[in-house]
């Protein structure tokens, strides 16, 4: 495990998980050159030690590494607590990307990339987190839910808690903030993954299918979808 700190008044800790050592001290020393205080990992064990010990807001995690691999370790943190997570891997074909958006990342990255396009990826993904915390009166429900856009909490009509990613929190968001509106996919894409992302549509499609399972009720579908239009959040939404 290495940490390379060269700011030590920076606001953001990531957490590079690569078997590759080159791989980890060039993100080690490119992100670190840019303020952020970086923690790295060889595996997921070191990963789970310094995840158990540091608080840290972003996890850069390679997908094939030898032991538990980068998919099964993103399913074990993604939650709507946890740090964001770039998936970072040689394996860049379409199946590939939606399993790890399916797994819990909020970004996902084909090797080879640039240092560049990291660090863009890395802001995008800390802006989003930083500007997704609202105003912790912002309580809402429909059909019996209960969401607290404040605590990013979601009560099912039988007040469990539902446990959502950072992906799925802000698509609902966004639907709960323009509820019974046909939204496009570009919109609700500018809200899930932010501006300056090359996430694609299809990446929109994967968050609102696990949206749908978490908040279907007596079989009817809360979410729907507008042939070549995108999609209407269909019940009417009432604050508290």
């Amino acid at each position: 495990m290495v940490t390379v700190t060269q700011n030590p008044d920076s606001s953001a800790t990531l957490l590079v998980v690569d078997d590759d050592r080159d791989i980890r001290m060039l993100l080690a020393n490119s992100l670190g050159g840019r303020g952020y205080r970086v923690e790295t990992a060889s595996n997921t064990r070191d990963m789970d030690e310094i995840l158990a010990s540091t608080p840290v807001d972003l996890v850069i995690l390679d997908v094939m590494m030898p032991g538990e691999d980068g998919l099964s370790a993103c399913r074990r943190i993604a939650r709507a607590d946890g740090p964001e997570i770039i998936m970072l891997s040689a394996l860049g074909e379409e199946t590939d990307r939606i399993l790890g958006l399916e797994g819990g990342a909020g970004h996902y990255l084909s090797k080879p990339c640039s240092p560049r396009e990291i660090l863009a990826t890395v802001r995008a993904a800390l802006r989003r987190r930083g500007t997704a915390a609202p105003a912790s009166n912002e309580v809402y429900v429909f059909e019996g839910w209960r969401i607290d856009l404040g605590s990013h909490e979601l009560f099912d009509p039988h007040g469990v808690l539902v446990g959502l990613t950072d992906g799925e929190f802000a698509v609902l968001r966004v639907f709960i903030e323009r509820p019974r509106r046909v939204l496009s996919r570009e919109v609700l894409l500018q809200a899930a993954r932010g501006p300056d992302t090359d996430a694609y549509d299809r990446a929109i499609d994967v968050q609102v299918s696990r949206l749908r399972r978490k908040l279907r009720a007596g079989g009817d579908d809360i979410i729907r979808t507008v042939r070549n239009e995108g999609y209407l959040f269909v019940p009417r939404v009432s604050r508290l």
